[in-house]
């Protein structure tokens, strides 16, 4: 093993300063190939669950949608952010300490470890649940690795003038994941739930292998400690906020969101708390995990914010689009509810071909022009597809809606690129690991933020308007007014998350007692692919309305974020005394000692 000085590649102790200058561009494909697969395979996982959560309550034999289970359905989804949101600076700074590559290394194995767990459950019911939610955290830690060091390993591999490309290939891959698991979810969770976690472990295998054999560690420049109450300060502080947001949107007592239950508001609070001490503790700590002094550099300050905005902006999509795919425009067309999920994917794919054409491309061009232009050009372009989204009719036309997902895409990946590769040109070589950290950080609690954010304007826009649309669709049907009522006054949030499930809500609201009931033609109605879509039309509309507006607002002070950050700039040591012509002077640079 190697020890703190640490030299040498995952296994052979060569370092990449060995390299002659034929083997060190060789290496730099070898190194964006790996982190690249590394970064895919990762955000693929945080969301191939979304569409395949029907399948999985299915096969372990539970209903999500039953108010004491809504605890497994929430951190399914969030357990894999929330922990890789809380780790990613931690062992970005292990990386700066102990090896970037090594960190890397382990993440793989980790991450192959878990996944291969997550296949393996042979329980059913809470117990299953519990299972997967505590594997996906197992997960959630190897993705931590992964994301916290890839960015480093990157910067480190490439020269300056070529990282915008590299980095940028990198980041589009990641946020293009996440949607791509969309479709991968829908397509292997019907055959086998299971295999949407069976399919990362050879992938994983692979990536192991070839990561230790193949990518080389830089040495470190100087030792330092573990920061160990810097680490439990921010963990505890952002788990706790996290936690707060996440039951924020849950309904308390009579209340249809939980902001004024106890849970929430303490767990807020502390988390609030706990986060005001980690920043003054840091800045006491003699080798501390949040290296603050780099906000004094204006380019890493301006993308970080930007990517934390963009974040905001971006996060609750998802979350959006799919609901209003499945619960509404699919159904109307001719779709059945369980098919949506898939569909829903499928539909959402001009959104990953915009990513995926823009964020190379805006990379490539970053490195001879700057990220300003870029960065700040894509915000502008997310925020006016918002707004045309927003003017887009509940039943909408497809060509359009595509189009206007392209455009979405297209204008966050020119975003993502350059504002990566910006934040990265400007740390300093021995904090690159704490830095790319930072901002993942921002760019992933964002996510959980967003959702938090998206889901109470939307609930809060059907809490005005779905009970009376809901009670007077119901009585008209033939539904017991006593039943209607109290289907009227259930949680918006029930409703949402049956939509998104992909279940009929209407059959599972009014069950097999009343459905048995009512005339046939009549039930048919209510379980049929046109009554529940226009009954939530209007009021999906009110709630969609501020949601857009809110990302619109964040892309568009996102843009001004990163517009701030000035002209390309790289950081130089050399610089630090005797600023070329030119660049800015050392002040501006920020200068951060170890």
């Amino acid at each position: 093993m190697v020890g703190r000085g640490g030299q040498g590649r995952g296994g052979s102790g060569r370092d990449r300063r060995a390299l002659d200058p034929s083997e060190r561009d060789r290496y730099k494909w070898v190194a964006l190939s790996n982190t690249t697969l590394g970064v895919l395979m990762a955000t693929i996982d945080s969301s191939i669950m979304l569409i395949a959560l029907p399948d999985i309550f299915r096969g372990i034999h539970i209903d999500p949608l039953v108010p004491g289970n809504s605890f497994y359905l929430l951190w399914m989804i969030l357990s894999f952010l929330v922990v890789s949101s809380v780790l990613v600076v931690s062992l970005g700074r292990l990386g700066d300490m102990y090896g970037r590559v090594r960190m890397y290394n382990l993440g793989f194995a980790v991450y192959t470890f878990f996944s291969l767990l997550l296949t393996i459950t042979w329980m059913s019911g809470p117990a299953g649940a519990l299972w997967l939610v505590l594997m996906r955290i197992g997960q959630g830690v190897g993705a931590a690795f992964l994301i916290a060091n890839s960015a480093a390993i990157l910067t480190d591999a490439f020269p300056e003038h070529q990282r915008g490309m590299a980095l940028g290939i990198n980041q589009v891959a990641g946020i293009s994941g996440s949607f791509i698991g969309l479709v991968l979810g829908g397509v292997l969770a019907p055959i086998e739930w299971r295999l949407i976690f069976l399919v990362s472990v050879p992938i994983g295998l692979f990536g192991t292998v070839w990561a230790y054999l193949r990518l080389r560690e830089v040495p470190r420049r100087a030792s330092a400690r573990i920061d160990w109450g810097g680490n439990v300060f921010f963990a505890l502080g952002l788990v706790g906020v996290m936690i707060g947001l996440t039951y924020g949107i849950q309904p308390y007592g009579g209340s249809d969101m939980g902001w004024a239950s106890p849970l929430v508001d303490t767990s807020l609070g502390v988390g609030v708390a706990l986060l005001v001490v980690f920043a003054l503790y840091e800045r006491r700590a003699k080798d501390p995990m949040f290296r603050l002094p780099l906000f004094r550099i204006r380019a890493f300050t301006a993308g970080s914010l930007s990517s934390l905005l963009a974040g905001i902006g971006r996060g609750g999509l998802m979350f959006m689009l799919i609901i209003w795919l499945q619960g509404i425009w699919l159904p109307q067309h001719g779709y059945s509810f369980s098919q949506t999920p898939l569909w829903a994917g499928i539909y959402m794919l001009p959104l990953t071909g915009g990513f995926l054409l823009a964020g190379p491309l805006s990379g490539f061009l970053s490195d001879r022009f700057g990220s300003r232009p870029f960065a700040s050009g894509g915000m502008i372009g997310a925020a006016v597809s918002f707004l045309l989204l927003e003017l887009l009719p509940v039943d909408f036309p497809y060509p359009l809606f595509a189009l206007l997902l392209l455009m979405n895409g297209l204008s966050m990946g020119a975003f993502a690129a350059p504002n990566r590769a910006g934040v990265m040109n400007s740390l300093p070589p021995q904090h690159r690991g704490a830095g790319s950290g930072m901002n993942s950080t921002f760019q992933n609690s964002a996510q959980v933020l967003s959702i938090g954010i998206f889901f109470t304007l939307m609930i809060a826009g059907l809490a005005s308007a779905l009970p009376g649309a809901l009670f007077h669709g119901l009585v008209a049907n033939g539904v017991p007014r006593s039943v209607a009522t109290r289907i009227a006054h259930l949680p918006p949030v029930s409703i949402l998350f049956a939509a998104f499930l992909g279940y009929s809500p209407m059959a599972h609201l009014l069950g097999p007692t009343v459905l048995d009931h009512l005339p046939p033609g009549k039930a048919a109605v209510l379980t049929g692919r046109q009554f529940f879509p226009a009954l939530i039309s209007r009021p999906f509309h009110d709630g969609l309305h501020e949601a857009f507006l809110f990302a619109m607002i964040a892309c568009l002070v996102a843009a001004g974020a990163s517009w701030l950050r000035g002209g390309k700039f790289v950081y130089h040591e050399q610089e630090q005394g005797n600023p070329a012509p030119g660049r800015p002077a050392p002040s501006s640079l920020g200068e951060v000692r170890s």
